[in-house]
C-alpha cells in the first residue's frame, strides 16, 4: 500500500476546504521567573510568545518560520493545549478550546494532532511500535473494523514501513524510520489537523524529502490541515500554502508562499529569505544580509518593533511605537506585515526577477 492510500474504515467527514478550522487570536505564553530568598517570588517573565494571531483553513498547510527561540515550537504546543495559554483564544472549528477543561477536550483530541521534532525522545523506548501506535486508540475507546492490531499494521504500511515491524522496539529502527513511526501515531485517530514541529530537522537530507513528500501526499489524500514548524524556508515554500515569519514571540509577516518569497516586506523576512541557499549557484538574486547584533532576551524584549535593535532601517518612531500586523497598498490580499517602513513590493520583486542585490544593513 503506497503512502498516497487512504485509510480503511470509517471516517469522520472533512470540512469542506476553505473552513475556517483553526482561529488563533492574541495567544499569549508567559512563562514567569522566579527569584528572591528566603521567600521565592516572580520577578519577571520569559515572553515566549506574545500576542500571535493567524488562521488556518481545512486542509491548509500554513508554515511557521524563524530563528530558534522565537516561540514556534511554543506556539505549537499551545495550539494542542500541551501548554496552557497565558492569554489570547485558540478556537477549532468555532469552538473555543483554550481554556476547555480535559472533558471538554477529549472529543477533540483525536482531531489534533502533533508530530514531535526529535524522533528519538519522542517515542517510549519500552513500548513495541504496536503499542505505540494502539495506545491513542485504546484511551479513546476506538476500535477500527478488523482490531486495533490491523489498523496498526495499516497505518506502518501507509507510512512507509513492513507490518512485520508491529512487535519491534524503537531502539530497533533509523532517525527517519522513527519519524514515520511518529506519523503514524498522528494518524492513528484520523486528524483532521495536524502540528507539525520541525518534523525533518533531525533528520539527513535525503530522508528529510521522503518524509515531507509522505507528508503531503497523505495531506492531499486525507485533507488535513497542517501546521508546519521549521527553519528551513526551502522545506516550508515546498510543503506550505501560507507562512507566517516569527520573530521573538511575534508574528511579523503573514502571506501566501509565493506573495512572501517574492515580494517579502519586513527586513527579518528579507534577511532570512537572504540567507537561505540556493540548490543553483548561478541563481544569486538576493546579496547576503548579515544582521548586526545578538538576539535580544525574551526576558526583556526591546521596546516598539522588537526587531529594531538589529534592523537596518530602524527609526525613532520604531522604538516607541509597536507596529500593527496589517495589509499594506500593494501587498496583494492577505499579506500583512508587522513594520513602519516595511520593504517595497515591487522593489523587491524586480530584485527577485532581475537578480538585483539587496542593499546591505548598515553596520554599527
Amino acid at each position: 500500500m503506497s503512502a498516497e492510500q487512504t485509510l480503511s474504515g470509517p471516517l469522520s467527514p472533512a470540512p469542506a476546504a476553505g473552513t475556517p478550522m483553526l482561529e488563533v487570536n492574541g495567544l499569549t505564553k508567559h512563562f514567569p521567573v522566579m527569584g528572591g530568598f528566603p521567600f521565592k517570588r516572580q520577578v519577571g517573565a520569559v515572553q515566549a510568545v506574545d500576542g500571535v494571531s493567524f488562521n488556518v483553513s481545512a486542509g491548509e498547510s500554513l508554515g511557521l518560520v524563524g530563528e530558534s527561540g522565537c516561540g514556534k515550537s511554543t506556539t505549537g504546543r499551545l495550539l494542542t493545549r500541551l501548554l496552557e495559554p497565558t492569554g489570547g483564544s485558540v478556537k477549532y472549528l468555532g469552538q473555543d478550546i483554550t481554556h476547555a477543561s480535559r472533558k471538554e477536550l477529549a472529543p477533540i483530541r483525536s482531531e489534533i494532532q502533533m508530530i514531535f521534532q526529535d524522533p528519538y525522545s519522542s517515542l517510549n523506548p519500552r513500548h513495541t511500535v504496536g503499542t505505540i501506535i494502539t495506545n491513542p486508540m485504546e484511551i479513546n475507546g476506538i476500535n477500527p473494523p478488523g482490531g486495533r492490531a490491523a489498523r496498526a499494521k495499516e497505518l506502518l504500511e501507509i507510512v512507509g514501513l513492513n507490518p512485520e515491524h508491529y512487535n519491534r522496539f524503537p531502539h530497533e529502527f533509523s532517525g527517519g524510520q522513527r519519524q514515520r513511526i511518529g506519523v503514524a501515531r498522528a494518524l492513528a485517530l484520523n486528524p483532521k489537523l495536524i502540528v507539525a514541529d520541525e518534523p525533518v530537522s533531525a533528520l539527513d537530507v535525503s530522508i528529510q524529502a521522503q518524509v515531507v513528500n509522505l507528508l503531503q501526499g497523505l495531506q492531499r489524500e486525507m485533507g488535513i490541515a497542517f501546521v508546519f514548524i521549521a527553519h528551513d524556508l526551502s522545506i516550508v515554500r515546498h510543503f506550505s500554502q501560507r507562512v507566517a515569519v516569527m520573530y521573538l514571540g511575534k508574528i511579523v509577516e503573514i502571506a501566501d508562499r509565493d506573495s512572501l518569497y517574492e515580494r517579502p516586506r519586513h527586513p527579518y523576512t528579507h534577511a532570512l529569505l537572504s540567507a537561505a541557499p540556493d540548490a543553483d549557484p548561478d541563481n544569486v538574486t538576493l546579496e547576503r544580509i548579515r544582521l548586526t547584533g545578538d538576539v535580544p532576551s525574551p526576558l526583556n524584549p526591546p521596546s516598539g518593533c522588537r526587531f529594531r535593535t538589529r534592523c537596518w532601517k530602524a527609526q525613532e518612531k520604531c522604538a516607541t511605537e509597536e507596529p500593527p500586523l496589517i495589509q499594506l497598498g500593494g501587498s496583494g490580499s492577505g499579506h500583512l506585515t508587522a513594520c513602519h517602513f516595511p520593504e517595497d513590493a515591487d522593489a523587491a520583486a524586480r530584485r527577485a526577477g532581475e537578480g538585483v542585490p539587496a542593499p546591505r544593513p548598515t553596520q554599527d
